[in-house]
Protein backbone atom coordinates (compact mmCIF):
# COMPACT_ATOMS: atom_id res chain seq x y z
CA UNK A 1 0.00 0.00 0.00
CA UNK A 2 0.94 3.40 -0.59
CA UNK A 3 0.03 6.59 1.73
CA UNK A 4 -0.23 9.65 0.87
CA UNK A 5 -0.69 13.20 3.05
CA UNK A 6 -4.44 13.63 4.05
CA UNK A 7 -4.47 18.11 3.38
CA UNK A 8 -3.02 20.14 6.56
CA UNK A 9 -4.23 17.53 9.25
CA UNK A 10 -0.84 15.53 9.54
CA UNK A 11 -2.02 12.02 8.42
CA UNK A 12 -0.82 9.79 6.33
CA UNK A 13 -4.13 7.97 4.34
CA UNK A 14 -3.94 4.92 2.20
CA UNK A 15 -4.54 5.70 -1.60
CA UNK A 16 -6.84 3.23 -1.53
CA UNK A 17 -9.68 3.92 0.95
CA UNK A 18 -12.81 1.93 1.08
CA UNK A 19 -16.18 2.96 0.64
CA UNK A 20 -19.31 1.48 2.49
CA UNK A 21 -22.77 2.50 0.79
CA UNK A 22 -23.64 -0.64 -0.23
CA UNK A 23 -22.90 -2.40 3.11
CA UNK A 24 -25.61 0.04 4.33
CA UNK A 25 -28.47 -0.26 1.51
CA UNK A 26 -29.78 0.85 -1.98
CA UNK A 27 -26.80 -1.79 -4.04
CA UNK A 28 -28.86 -5.05 -4.06
CA UNK A 29 -28.50 -7.96 -1.39
CA UNK A 30 -26.02 -7.06 1.36
CA UNK A 31 -24.40 -9.79 3.87
CA UNK A 32 -22.66 -8.36 6.77
CA UNK A 33 -20.05 -11.00 7.35
CA UNK A 34 -18.64 -10.78 4.00
CA UNK A 35 -18.73 -6.82 4.10
CA UNK A 36 -16.88 -7.26 7.92
CA UNK A 37 -14.72 -9.76 6.13
CA UNK A 38 -14.00 -7.32 3.44
CA UNK A 39 -13.31 -4.08 5.86
CA UNK A 40 -10.93 -6.66 8.09
CA UNK A 41 -8.78 -7.43 5.04
CA UNK A 42 -8.75 -4.11 3.38
CA UNK A 43 -7.12 -3.41 6.76
CA UNK A 44 -4.81 -6.17 6.69
CA UNK A 45 -3.32 -5.01 3.00
CA UNK A 46 -2.80 -1.41 4.59
CA UNK A 47 -6.59 0.87 3.92
CA UNK A 48 -6.15 3.01 6.59
CA UNK A 49 -9.10 4.89 5.77
CA UNK A 50 -12.95 4.09 6.14
CA UNK A 51 -15.68 6.53 4.94
CA UNK A 52 -19.31 5.75 5.73
CA UNK A 53 -22.21 7.90 6.53
CA UNK A 54 -25.30 8.09 8.76
CA UNK A 55 -27.82 7.64 6.09
CA UNK A 56 -26.31 4.28 4.42
CA UNK A 57 -28.74 2.05 5.75
CA UNK A 58 -30.29 4.48 8.49
CA UNK A 59 -26.80 3.82 9.85
CA UNK A 60 -26.23 0.25 9.22
CA UNK A 61 -23.24 0.62 7.35
CA UNK A 62 -21.68 2.89 10.22
CA UNK A 63 -23.06 -0.16 12.95
CA UNK A 64 -21.14 -2.70 10.08
CA UNK A 65 -17.98 -0.40 10.34
CA UNK A 66 -17.74 -0.80 14.31
CA UNK A 67 -18.44 -4.12 14.50
CA UNK A 68 -15.70 -4.85 11.68
CA UNK A 69 -13.05 -2.76 14.13
CA UNK A 70 -14.17 -3.88 17.11
CA UNK A 71 -11.10 -6.38 18.67
CA UNK A 72 -8.76 -5.26 16.19
CA UNK A 73 -5.56 -3.09 16.94
CA UNK A 74 -6.54 -0.88 14.07
CA UNK A 75 -6.05 2.86 13.46
CA UNK A 76 -7.79 3.28 10.39
CA UNK A 77 -8.96 6.41 9.93
CA UNK A 78 -12.98 6.45 10.15
CA UNK A 79 -14.91 9.72 8.14
CA UNK A 80 -18.92 9.73 8.15
CA UNK A 81 -21.24 12.55 7.24
CA UNK A 82 -24.17 14.36 8.63
CA UNK A 83 -27.18 13.59 6.91
CA UNK A 84 -29.09 16.49 5.71
CA UNK A 85 -32.56 17.35 7.78
CA UNK A 86 -34.56 17.68 5.19
CA UNK A 87 -33.51 14.97 3.69
CA UNK A 88 -32.72 16.52 0.12
CA UNK A 89 -30.17 15.56 -2.26
CA UNK A 90 -28.35 17.38 -3.57
CA UNK A 91 -29.28 20.25 -1.61
CA UNK A 92 -30.86 23.48 -3.12
CA UNK A 93 -29.74 26.78 -4.07
CA UNK A 94 -31.25 29.11 -1.46
CA UNK A 95 -32.42 26.87 1.24
CA UNK A 96 -31.23 28.10 4.59
CA UNK A 97 -28.66 26.22 6.91
CA UNK A 98 -30.81 26.19 9.52
CA UNK A 99 -33.53 23.88 7.58
CA UNK A 100 -30.53 21.48 6.81
CA UNK A 101 -27.94 21.26 9.21
CA UNK A 102 -29.10 23.37 12.07
CA UNK A 103 -26.15 23.41 14.96
CA UNK A 104 -28.19 21.23 17.18
CA UNK A 105 -28.91 19.12 14.69
CA UNK A 106 -24.64 18.71 13.89
CA UNK A 107 -24.75 17.78 17.62
CA UNK A 108 -26.84 15.44 17.50
CA UNK A 109 -26.13 13.59 14.69
CA UNK A 110 -22.47 13.20 15.50
CA UNK A 111 -23.53 12.01 18.91
CA UNK A 112 -25.12 8.89 17.23
CA UNK A 113 -23.14 8.20 14.22
CA UNK A 114 -20.51 8.18 17.65
CA UNK A 115 -22.72 5.17 18.81
CA UNK A 116 -22.77 3.29 16.24
CA UNK A 117 -19.22 3.25 15.96
CA UNK A 118 -18.35 2.70 19.02
CA UNK A 119 -15.92 5.07 19.22
CA UNK A 120 -14.94 7.63 21.06
CA UNK A 121 -13.72 10.12 18.24
CA UNK A 122 -14.56 10.62 14.94
CA UNK A 123 -11.48 11.62 12.59
CA UNK A 124 -13.32 13.17 10.00
CA UNK A 125 -17.04 14.56 10.09
CA UNK A 126 -18.65 16.10 6.64
CA UNK A 127 -21.55 18.08 5.83
CA UNK A 128 -23.27 15.13 3.41
CA UNK A 129 -24.44 17.91 0.93
CA UNK A 130 -23.21 21.63 0.19
CA UNK A 131 -24.44 24.63 -1.07
CA UNK A 132 -22.67 27.96 -1.63
CA UNK A 133 -25.08 30.29 0.00
CA UNK A 134 -24.25 28.37 3.11
CA UNK A 135 -20.44 30.08 3.87
CA UNK A 136 -22.25 33.11 3.83
CA UNK A 137 -24.53 31.69 6.81
CA UNK A 138 -21.53 29.92 8.49
CA UNK A 139 -22.55 31.61 11.93
CA UNK A 140 -24.91 29.49 11.97
CA UNK A 141 -23.17 26.04 11.49
CA UNK A 142 -19.14 26.52 12.09
CA UNK A 143 -19.60 27.15 15.90
CA UNK A 144 -21.09 23.75 16.73
CA UNK A 145 -17.82 21.88 14.01
CA UNK A 146 -15.31 24.61 16.00
CA UNK A 147 -17.31 22.66 19.08
CA UNK A 148 -17.28 19.27 18.33
CA UNK A 149 -13.10 20.08 17.46
CA UNK A 150 -12.74 21.38 21.21
CA UNK A 151 -14.27 18.70 22.92
CA UNK A 152 -12.66 16.17 20.99
CA UNK A 153 -15.62 14.30 19.43
CA UNK A 154 -14.08 15.40 16.13
CA UNK A 155 -10.76 15.83 14.77
CA UNK A 156 -11.41 17.13 11.37
CA UNK A 157 -14.27 18.16 9.20
CA UNK A 158 -14.96 18.68 5.59
CA UNK A 159 -17.94 18.24 3.43
CA UNK A 160 -19.29 16.02 0.37
CA UNK A 161 -20.00 17.96 -2.52
CA UNK A 162 -23.17 17.77 -4.51
CA UNK A 163 -22.87 15.27 -7.46
CA UNK A 164 -21.16 16.63 -10.67
CA UNK A 165 -21.14 20.28 -8.79
CA UNK A 166 -17.61 20.27 -7.83
CA UNK A 167 -16.99 24.36 -8.43
CA UNK A 168 -19.61 24.72 -5.95
CA UNK A 169 -16.68 24.17 -3.54
CA UNK A 170 -14.39 26.75 -4.74
CA UNK A 171 -15.02 29.45 -2.40
CA UNK A 172 -15.41 27.25 0.83
CA UNK A 173 -12.40 25.59 0.04
CA UNK A 174 -10.45 29.17 -0.52
CA UNK A 175 -11.70 29.77 2.99
CA UNK A 176 -9.76 28.06 4.68
CA UNK A 177 -12.95 26.23 6.66
CA UNK A 178 -12.88 23.15 5.96
CA UNK A 179 -10.05 19.91 6.34
CA UNK A 180 -11.22 17.68 3.04
CA UNK A 181 -13.46 17.62 0.11
CA UNK A 182 -15.00 14.94 -1.11
CA UNK A 183 -16.23 14.95 -4.98
CA UNK A 184 -17.06 12.57 -7.54
CA UNK A 185 -13.75 11.97 -9.87
CA UNK A 186 -13.61 9.37 -12.47
CA UNK A 187 -12.67 9.36 -16.37
CA UNK A 188 -16.04 10.11 -17.26
CA UNK A 189 -16.36 13.27 -15.08
CA UNK A 190 -13.17 14.70 -14.93
CA UNK A 191 -14.22 18.35 -14.23
CA UNK A 192 -13.23 18.51 -10.93
CA UNK A 193 -9.34 19.03 -12.05
CA UNK A 194 -10.53 22.16 -13.94
CA UNK A 195 -10.66 24.11 -10.92
CA UNK A 196 -10.91 22.40 -7.47
CA UNK A 197 -8.49 19.74 -7.65
CA UNK A 198 -5.19 22.34 -8.12
CA UNK A 199 -7.30 25.05 -5.62
CA UNK A 200 -7.35 22.28 -2.46
CA UNK A 201 -3.29 22.21 -4.06
CA UNK A 202 -2.62 25.79 -3.34
CA UNK A 203 -4.89 25.79 0.17
CA UNK A 204 -3.77 22.22 1.32
CA UNK A 205 -7.32 20.78 1.34
CA UNK A 206 -7.46 17.20 1.11
CA UNK A 207 -9.58 15.53 -1.64
CA UNK A 208 -10.91 12.16 -1.04
CA UNK A 209 -12.59 10.83 -4.69
CA UNK A 210 -15.56 9.18 -4.96
CA UNK A 211 -17.72 7.24 -7.70
CA UNK A 212 -14.44 6.00 -8.95
CA UNK A 213 -16.42 3.56 -11.29
CA UNK A 214 -19.45 5.76 -12.36
CA UNK A 215 -21.25 3.09 -9.93
CA UNK A 216 -20.45 0.16 -11.64
CA UNK A 217 -19.97 1.04 -15.16
CA UNK A 218 -15.89 1.64 -15.02
CA UNK A 219 -15.08 -1.62 -13.80
CA UNK A 220 -15.76 -2.60 -16.89
CA UNK A 221 -18.74 -5.61 -16.36
CA UNK A 222 -21.73 -4.22 -17.20
CA UNK A 223 -23.25 -5.40 -20.76
CA UNK A 224 -26.09 -3.43 -22.69
CA UNK A 225 -28.43 -6.60 -20.88
CA UNK A 226 -27.26 -6.21 -17.64
CA UNK A 227 -30.31 -5.82 -15.00
CA UNK A 228 -30.04 -4.89 -11.10
CA UNK A 229 -32.13 -6.02 -7.97
CA UNK A 230 -35.17 -4.52 -7.01
CA UNK A 231 -33.58 -2.38 -4.68
CA UNK A 232 -30.08 -1.45 -6.59
CA UNK A 233 -30.93 1.99 -7.23
CA UNK A 234 -28.67 1.74 -9.95
CA UNK A 235 -31.90 0.54 -12.25
CA UNK A 236 -33.19 4.17 -12.18
CA UNK A 237 -29.05 5.71 -12.53
CA UNK A 238 -29.17 3.49 -15.86
CA UNK A 239 -32.25 3.79 -16.93
CA UNK A 240 -33.31 3.79 -20.66
CA UNK A 241 -30.80 4.60 -22.92
CA UNK A 242 -28.17 5.02 -20.38
CA UNK A 243 -26.87 2.13 -20.07
CA UNK A 244 -26.28 1.14 -23.63
CA UNK A 245 -24.61 4.40 -24.21
CA UNK A 246 -22.32 3.60 -20.71
CA UNK A 247 -21.60 0.44 -22.19
CA UNK A 248 -20.28 1.52 -25.53
CA UNK A 249 -17.96 4.66 -23.81
CA UNK A 250 -16.51 1.80 -21.66
CA UNK A 251 -15.63 -0.35 -24.30
CA UNK A 252 -13.91 2.18 -26.21
CA UNK A 253 -11.46 2.69 -23.31
CA UNK A 254 -10.62 -0.60 -22.86
CA UNK A 255 -7.86 -0.77 -25.74
CA UNK A 256 -6.51 2.39 -24.30
CA UNK A 257 -6.23 1.86 -20.62
CA UNK A 258 -6.24 -2.17 -20.12
CA UNK A 259 -2.79 -3.53 -20.29
CA UNK A 260 -0.19 -5.17 -18.97
CA UNK A 261 -2.23 -6.96 -16.52
CA UNK A 262 -4.22 -4.07 -15.40
CA UNK A 263 -7.74 -4.65 -15.80
CA UNK A 264 -10.46 -2.43 -16.28
CA UNK A 265 -11.40 -1.51 -12.28
CA UNK A 266 -7.75 -0.67 -11.65
CA UNK A 267 -7.31 1.23 -14.51
CA UNK A 268 -10.23 3.26 -13.02
CA UNK A 269 -8.50 3.70 -9.87
CA UNK A 270 -5.13 4.80 -11.39
CA UNK A 271 -6.87 7.37 -13.09
CA UNK A 272 -8.09 8.79 -10.05
CA UNK A 273 -4.74 8.40 -8.20
CA UNK A 274 -2.92 10.11 -11.19
CA UNK A 275 -4.02 13.27 -9.71
CA UNK A 276 -1.46 14.61 -7.35
CA UNK A 277 -4.11 16.25 -5.30
CA UNK A 278 -6.26 13.36 -4.53
CA UNK A 279 -5.45 12.14 -1.12
CA UNK A 280 -7.31 8.90 -1.12
CA UNK A 281 -10.03 7.11 -4.10
CA UNK A 282 -13.25 5.34 -1.97
CA UNK A 283 -14.87 2.87 -4.28
CA UNK A 284 -17.42 0.75 -2.48
CA UNK A 285 -16.22 -2.39 -1.57
CA UNK A 286 -18.28 -5.41 0.30
CA UNK A 287 -16.68 -8.19 -0.97
CA UNK A 288 -13.01 -9.19 0.14
CA UNK A 289 -12.28 -10.30 -3.78
CA UNK A 290 -13.39 -7.03 -4.74
CA UNK A 291 -10.93 -5.31 -1.62
CA UNK A 292 -7.84 -7.33 -2.80
CA UNK A 293 -8.32 -6.93 -6.75
CA UNK A 294 -8.78 -3.38 -5.88
CA UNK A 295 -5.57 -2.53 -4.03
CA UNK A 296 -3.51 -3.93 -6.47
CA UNK A 297 -4.43 -0.75 -8.15
CA UNK A 298 -1.90 0.96 -5.89
CA UNK A 299 0.73 -1.30 -7.46
CA UNK A 300 -0.42 -1.06 -11.27
CA UNK A 301 1.37 1.28 -13.60
CA UNK A 302 0.72 4.52 -13.76
CA UNK A 303 -0.94 6.69 -16.82
CA UNK A 304 1.91 8.74 -18.60
CA UNK A 305 0.95 12.03 -19.12
CA UNK A 306 0.19 11.22 -22.92
CA UNK A 307 -2.29 8.65 -21.75
CA UNK A 308 -3.82 10.91 -19.75
CA UNK A 309 -4.31 13.42 -22.46
CA UNK A 310 -5.74 10.88 -24.56
CA UNK A 311 -7.78 10.09 -21.76
CA UNK A 312 -9.30 13.45 -21.78
CA UNK A 313 -11.16 13.09 -24.94
CA UNK A 314 -13.45 10.13 -23.38
CA UNK A 315 -14.98 12.83 -20.20
CA UNK A 316 -18.65 12.60 -20.73
CA UNK A 317 -19.98 15.60 -18.68
CA UNK A 318 -23.49 15.01 -17.51
CA UNK A 319 -25.61 14.87 -14.44
CA UNK A 320 -27.89 11.78 -14.08
CA UNK A 321 -29.30 12.93 -10.67
CA UNK A 322 -31.23 16.51 -12.07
Amino acid sequence: MRYRAFGRTGWQVSEMGLGTWGMGSMWGPSDDREAIRAIRRALELGVNFLDTAAVYGQGHAEEVVGMALTGTSSSAYVATKITPRNMEWPAREGVPTDDVFPASWIAQCTDESLRRLGRPSIDLQQLHVWSPSWLEESDRWLPAVEQLKRSGKIRAFGISVNDHEPDSALDLVASGLIDSVQVIYNVFDQRPAERLLPLCQQHRVAVIARVPFDEGSLAGTFTASTTFADNDWRANYFQGDRLRQTVERVERLKPLVVHEGRTMAQAALVFCLSHPAVSTVIPGMRRVAHVEANCEAVNSARFTPAELSALRAHAWPRNFYR
